[in-house]
Protein backbone atom coordinates (compact mmCIF):
# COMPACT_ATOMS: atom_id res chain seq x y z
CA UNK A 1 0.00 0.00 0.00
CA UNK A 2 1.11 3.53 -0.77
CA UNK A 3 0.52 4.66 2.82
CA UNK A 4 2.94 2.01 4.12
CA UNK A 5 5.59 3.14 1.63
CA UNK A 6 5.15 6.79 2.66
CA UNK A 7 5.46 5.93 6.34
CA UNK A 8 8.53 3.72 5.76
CA UNK A 9 10.39 6.33 3.71
CA UNK A 10 9.41 9.39 5.76
CA UNK A 11 9.54 7.81 9.22
CA UNK A 12 6.22 9.49 10.03
CA UNK A 13 2.62 8.26 10.32
CA UNK A 14 0.62 9.06 7.18
CA UNK A 15 -1.53 11.71 8.87
CA UNK A 16 1.55 13.49 10.24
CA UNK A 17 3.34 13.32 6.90
CA UNK A 18 0.41 14.85 5.00
CA UNK A 19 0.01 17.62 7.55
CA UNK A 20 3.74 18.39 7.73
CA UNK A 21 4.61 18.15 4.04
CA UNK A 22 1.39 19.24 2.32
CA UNK A 23 -1.40 20.74 4.42
CA UNK A 24 0.61 23.10 6.64
CA UNK A 25 2.86 24.44 3.85
CA UNK A 26 -0.20 25.17 1.71
CA UNK A 27 -2.16 26.72 4.58
CA UNK A 28 -4.82 24.00 4.48
CA UNK A 29 -5.84 24.35 8.12
CA UNK A 30 -9.21 22.61 7.78
CA UNK A 31 -7.98 19.41 6.11
CA UNK A 32 -7.46 16.21 8.14
CA UNK A 33 -8.66 12.66 8.59
CA UNK A 34 -11.03 13.73 11.36
CA UNK A 35 -12.99 16.78 12.45
CA UNK A 36 -12.01 18.28 15.85
CA UNK A 37 -14.84 18.42 18.38
CA UNK A 38 -14.62 22.23 18.46
CA UNK A 39 -15.50 22.29 14.76
CA UNK A 40 -18.28 19.71 14.88
CA UNK A 41 -20.92 22.36 14.24
CA UNK A 42 -19.26 23.16 10.91
CA UNK A 43 -19.51 19.60 9.63
CA UNK A 44 -22.01 19.30 6.77
CA UNK A 45 -24.60 16.52 7.00
CA UNK A 46 -23.89 13.54 4.77
CA UNK A 47 -26.89 12.21 2.80
CA UNK A 48 -27.73 9.04 0.91
CA UNK A 49 -30.57 8.19 -1.51
CA UNK A 50 -33.59 6.27 -0.21
CA UNK A 51 -35.55 3.55 -2.00
CA UNK A 52 -38.47 5.89 -2.62
CA UNK A 53 -36.30 8.38 -4.51
CA UNK A 54 -35.66 10.81 -1.65
CA UNK A 55 -32.59 11.36 0.51
CA UNK A 56 -31.83 10.86 4.19
CA UNK A 57 -29.04 11.83 6.55
CA UNK A 58 -26.31 9.29 7.28
CA UNK A 59 -25.58 8.74 10.97
CA UNK A 60 -22.07 7.28 10.81
CA UNK A 61 -19.50 9.40 9.00
CA UNK A 62 -15.84 8.41 8.60
CA UNK A 63 -13.75 10.62 10.88
CA UNK A 64 -16.58 12.84 12.06
CA UNK A 65 -16.53 11.56 15.65
CA UNK A 66 -12.92 12.19 16.59
CA UNK A 67 -9.43 10.88 15.71
CA UNK A 68 -9.08 7.61 13.83
CA UNK A 69 -6.90 4.67 14.82
CA UNK A 70 -6.07 3.78 11.20
CA UNK A 71 -5.26 6.07 8.27
CA UNK A 72 -5.65 4.93 4.69
CA UNK A 73 -4.21 6.78 1.74
CA UNK A 74 -6.97 8.12 -0.48
CA UNK A 75 -9.83 7.46 1.95
CA UNK A 76 -11.37 9.60 4.65
CA UNK A 77 -9.73 13.00 4.36
CA UNK A 78 -12.10 15.81 5.36
CA UNK A 79 -11.67 19.27 3.84
CA UNK A 80 -13.35 22.51 2.77
CA UNK A 81 -13.78 24.10 -0.63
CA UNK A 82 -11.36 26.88 0.35
CA UNK A 83 -8.66 24.41 1.41
CA UNK A 84 -9.05 22.24 -1.65
CA UNK A 85 -8.88 25.29 -3.88
CA UNK A 86 -5.41 25.96 -2.48
CA UNK A 87 -4.32 22.42 -3.31
CA UNK A 88 -5.69 22.70 -6.85
CA UNK A 89 -4.14 26.15 -7.31
CA UNK A 90 -0.75 24.69 -6.38
CA UNK A 91 -1.14 22.11 -9.15
CA UNK A 92 -2.37 24.72 -11.66
CA UNK A 93 0.70 26.80 -10.76
CA UNK A 94 2.89 23.80 -11.67
CA UNK A 95 3.69 22.88 -8.08
CA UNK A 96 3.97 26.24 -6.30
CA UNK A 97 1.65 28.44 -4.23
CA UNK A 98 2.42 31.67 -2.36
CA UNK A 99 6.19 31.19 -2.86
CA UNK A 100 6.00 27.65 -1.42
CA UNK A 101 7.11 24.98 -3.90
CA UNK A 102 5.65 21.59 -3.13
CA UNK A 103 6.32 19.83 -6.44
CA UNK A 104 8.70 20.30 -9.34
CA UNK A 105 7.28 21.58 -12.64
CA UNK A 106 8.23 18.36 -14.44
CA UNK A 107 6.62 16.31 -11.67
CA UNK A 108 3.30 18.07 -12.23
CA UNK A 109 3.72 17.52 -15.96
CA UNK A 110 4.14 13.81 -15.30
CA UNK A 111 1.11 13.78 -12.98
CA UNK A 112 -1.18 15.16 -15.67
CA UNK A 113 0.11 12.95 -18.49
CA UNK A 114 -1.83 9.83 -19.53
CA UNK A 115 0.18 6.72 -18.61
CA UNK A 116 -2.27 4.00 -19.65
CA UNK A 117 -2.01 1.47 -22.42
CA UNK A 118 -5.07 0.70 -24.54
CA UNK A 119 -5.73 -2.61 -22.77
CA UNK A 120 -5.43 -1.34 -19.19
CA UNK A 121 -8.33 -2.53 -17.00
CA UNK A 122 -8.75 0.81 -15.21
CA UNK A 123 -10.30 2.13 -18.44
CA UNK A 124 -13.66 0.85 -17.15
CA UNK A 125 -13.55 3.52 -14.41
CA UNK A 126 -12.82 6.38 -16.81
CA UNK A 127 -15.09 8.49 -18.96
CA UNK A 128 -14.81 8.30 -22.77
CA UNK A 129 -11.98 10.41 -24.16
CA UNK A 130 -9.93 10.12 -20.97
CA UNK A 131 -6.77 8.40 -19.80
CA UNK A 132 -5.16 8.34 -16.37
CA UNK A 133 -2.15 10.21 -15.02
CA UNK A 134 -0.56 9.84 -11.58
CA UNK A 135 -3.72 10.04 -9.50
CA UNK A 136 -6.01 11.88 -11.89
CA UNK A 137 -8.23 11.25 -14.90
CA UNK A 138 -6.82 13.12 -17.91
CA UNK A 139 -8.74 14.31 -20.99
CA UNK A 140 -6.99 12.95 -24.10
CA UNK A 141 -9.75 13.57 -26.67
CA UNK A 142 -12.22 16.38 -25.99
CA UNK A 143 -14.56 15.26 -28.77
CA UNK A 144 -15.12 11.91 -27.06
CA UNK A 145 -15.94 13.35 -23.63
CA UNK A 146 -19.58 13.95 -22.57
CA UNK A 147 -19.00 17.59 -21.57
CA UNK A 148 -17.33 20.81 -22.67
CA UNK A 149 -13.70 21.22 -21.72
CA UNK A 150 -10.12 21.36 -22.91
CA UNK A 151 -7.43 18.91 -23.92
CA UNK A 152 -5.34 18.05 -20.86
CA UNK A 153 -7.95 18.70 -18.15
CA UNK A 154 -7.23 16.49 -15.15
CA UNK A 155 -9.77 15.66 -12.47
CA UNK A 156 -11.03 13.22 -9.88
CA UNK A 157 -13.72 12.94 -7.22
CA UNK A 158 -14.45 11.91 -3.65
CA UNK A 159 -16.68 9.35 -1.97
CA UNK A 160 -19.46 11.86 -1.21
CA UNK A 161 -19.75 12.88 -4.88
CA UNK A 162 -17.27 15.71 -4.55
CA UNK A 163 -15.67 16.65 -7.85
CA UNK A 164 -12.84 18.86 -9.04
CA UNK A 165 -11.05 19.55 -12.29
CA UNK A 166 -8.04 21.62 -13.34
CA UNK A 167 -7.87 23.14 -16.82
CA UNK A 168 -4.36 24.42 -17.67
CA UNK A 169 -5.56 25.75 -21.05
CA UNK A 170 -8.18 28.09 -19.57
CA UNK A 171 -6.29 28.67 -16.29
CA UNK A 172 -9.42 27.33 -14.59
CA UNK A 173 -10.29 25.29 -11.50
CA UNK A 174 -13.71 23.77 -10.89
CA UNK A 175 -14.73 22.43 -7.47
CA UNK A 176 -18.08 20.86 -6.62
CA UNK A 177 -18.50 19.99 -2.94
CA UNK A 178 -21.53 17.83 -2.15
CA UNK A 179 -22.36 15.49 0.72
CA UNK A 180 -24.09 12.62 -1.04
CA UNK A 181 -23.07 8.99 -0.50
CA UNK A 182 -23.92 6.84 -3.54
CA UNK A 183 -21.16 4.20 -3.52
CA UNK A 184 -23.62 1.55 -2.34
CA UNK A 185 -26.41 2.62 -4.69
CA UNK A 186 -27.20 0.96 -8.03
CA UNK A 187 -26.15 3.55 -10.68
CA UNK A 188 -29.13 2.55 -12.82
CA UNK A 189 -31.39 3.82 -10.02
CA UNK A 190 -29.44 6.92 -9.04
CA UNK A 191 -26.56 8.56 -10.91
CA UNK A 192 -24.70 11.68 -9.82
CA UNK A 193 -22.63 12.03 -12.98
CA UNK A 194 -25.37 13.86 -14.90
CA UNK A 195 -25.51 16.66 -12.31
CA UNK A 196 -21.72 16.86 -12.19
CA UNK A 197 -21.52 17.08 -15.98
CA UNK A 198 -24.16 19.84 -16.04
CA UNK A 199 -22.11 21.87 -13.57
CA UNK A 200 -19.07 21.55 -15.83
CA UNK A 201 -20.99 22.47 -18.99
CA UNK A 202 -22.45 25.59 -17.33
CA UNK A 203 -18.96 26.62 -16.20
CA UNK A 204 -17.59 26.51 -19.73
CA UNK A 205 -20.67 28.19 -21.18
CA UNK A 206 -19.83 31.16 -18.93
CA UNK A 207 -16.52 31.66 -20.80
CA UNK A 208 -17.29 34.33 -23.39
CA UNK A 209 -13.85 35.48 -24.56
Amino acid sequence: MVCCLIEAVSGMPLAEFLKTRIFNPLGMQDTDFSVPAKHADRYATLYEPTEDGGIQGVQEVYGANGPLSFYHNGIGLQSTAADYLRFCQMLLNEGELDSVRLLGRKTVECIRTDHLSDDCEIHSFLKPGCGFGLGFQVVTDVADTPTLGSLGIYDWGGAACTKFWIDPVEDLIGILMTQLWVLDVDPSVFSFSEFSDQFKVLTYKAITN
